[in-house]
């Protein structure tokens, strides 16, 4: 029982509010250590997922995720989603070695997040340009970096679940 109770408090110290995220992020800049932030839905989490994260956290030496809450996610995609609650989905990112933090945010976008982090680097995938990532304003102008990452071609929570559909019918 000891390791179960050591694993789940071990992911449980990922996961923190905005504030003390804050306070964390403050103590590792100061060390000298670049902070990386992404977000996302991280409904079903795959390879593309997986592979997005450890490309994220090559970028520098902590990786912070934020992740969209149940409401936010229902606005975002739509009745039915998400598939897996924001507690399950905030525990399967903790249990990613090379993820430091998460944060859960209600908003539609991370920008509170971001503004108040300000990360070294922003990133996000390469479906987006950075003219049209939230918060890259902020972060570049204070004196950070936003960069993208190619996506794992075939891979998207939203088609996985329509393979799942189309084999029931």
């Amino acid at each position: 029982m000891p390791i179960r109770g050591d694993f789940e408090r071990a992911l449980l110290e990922k996961i923190n509010d905005l504030e003390t995220l804050k306070s964390k992020v403050v103590f590792w800049q100061k060390e000298g250590e670049k902070v990386v932030f992404t977000n996302g839905v991280f409904d079903l989490l795959h390879i593309g997922h997986l592979t997005y994260m450890a490309k994220a956290a090559n970028l520098g030496d902590k990786l912070i995720v934020g992740l969209n809450a149940d409401s936010s996610v229902k606005r975002l995609k739509g009745e039915g989603r998400p598939v897996n609650d924001q507690a399950n989905r905030a525990a399967l990112l903790a249990a990613m070695f090379f993820v430091d933090g998460i944060v859960i945010f209600e908003e539609d976008t991370p920008l509170n997040i971001i503004t108040t982090l300000l990360p070294d680097i922003l990133v996000k995938g390469a479906d987006y340009t950075i003219d049209n990532i939230v918060g890259a304003k902020q972060v570049i102008a204070n004196g950070g970096e936003v960069k993208t990452i190619d996506l794992v071609e075939g891979y998207s929570s939203t088609s996985i679940i329509q393979r799942i559909k189309n084999q029931g019918t």
